[in-house]
């Protein structure tokens, strides 16, 4: 059984591989969504990743389609206190922004969703410059003083806003951020490596990112001539286009070669492997597109290999 690491500074120990409830209630309906995470938990996962506008993207979803699957399969199988739950506000259509309304009206209505009196990980899932970061800080820490948050995160921020949160939570001895979640991977580089990645760094934060796979890019399943059925495909093929696209395709095809490995394990890998990086996001809308993320947990590349994959992304 893989063992479990510690996120960042904090108490929470999670597996490498954070699995991303996007899918729950969207391309993988309440059955197929329980049977991925008992194959998951059932491999020592134990840590999820949802957001309370999941999935009001798609037609006749409202959001919280993806907390309430979580919710109630947690609650079936008796296992809250085995389960890091990570979700987010700001873009659920009924409880838009961050204001400190907001943020606790929408944390109320995520706890009651997921069927739960706390949450393990609130990240602001996006950003709003509008909004002073001292009346957001100060709105999580009054949650996490209520013990309906245990630690509080952020997602698709800039290096300054960042900074300025975590130096009011400093100066006011606030809960302070413990994980960034980041836009990031071998094809997508330029969002977090440099000044995002050093304020995270310098702050001891941990970095757990999301479009690990690219929208399913780096599983290798789109080549030239090949047709995909999925709702991500248009993206997918984008990459496809690029030269670097093909670069990085060729790279991960003779690393997952010499390792007997799958493509899509070898691009998680590498993303496990960078500095800050914690356990990257990837989803399953399928049971057997789960053993490819979980294998992440088990492959340890060369310093040749990720050295081969980062010039090949460069």
């Amino acid at each position: 059984m893989t063992s479990l690491r510690k996120l960042g500074r904090t108490d929470l120990e999670i597996f490498p591989l954070n699995l991303g409830g996007n899918v729950f209630g969207w391309t993988a309906d309440e059955a197929t969504s329980f049977a991925v995470l008992d194959a998951y938990a059932a491999a020592g996962g134990n840590f999820v990743d949802t957001a309370d506008s999941y999935s009001a993207f798609a037609p006749g979803n409202q959001g919280g389609e993806s907390e309430t699957v979580i919710g109630k399969w947690v609650k079936s199988r008796g296992n809250r206190s085995d389960v890091v739950i990570a979700t987010k506000v700001s873009q659920h259509p009924d409880f838009p922004g961050l204001s400190a309304a907001n943020i606790k009206a929408a944390a109320d209505a995520s706890l009651r969703r997921l069927d739960t009196d706390h949450i393990d990980l609130y990240y602001t899932h996006f950003d709003q410059v509008e909004v002073a970061v001292e009346e957001i800080v100060g709105a999580l820490d009054e949650l996490v003083k209520a013990g309906k948050v245990r630690h509080i995160a952020a997602s698709n921020i800039t290096p300054e806003r960042l900074q300025a949160s975590l130096d009011f939570s400093d100066r006011e001895g606030l809960a302070r951020y413990v994980a960034i979640q980041p836009h990031y991977n071998l094809v997508s580089r330029d969002t977090y490596e440099g000044e995002l990645r050093d304020v995270a760094e310098r702050n001891g934060l941990a970095a757990l990112p999301y479009f690990a796979l690219a929208a399913g890019f780096l599983t290798g399943k789109y080549r030239p001539g090949t047709t995909v059925d999925s709702p991500r495909a248009g993206r997918a093929a984008g990459y496809l286009a690029s030269e670097r696209g093909q670069k990085v395709l060729t790279a991960l095809d003779e690393v997952a070669q010499a390792h007997d490995a799958s493509v899509a394990t070898v691009a998680l890998a590498w993303l496990a492997a960078q500095p800050t990086v914690a356990a990257p996001i990837a989803s399953a809308r399928s049971v057997e597109q789960l053993p490819d993320l979980l294998a992440v947990a088990e492959l340890a590349l060369t310093e040749a290999e990720i050295e081969q994959l980062t010039q090949a992304s460069a």
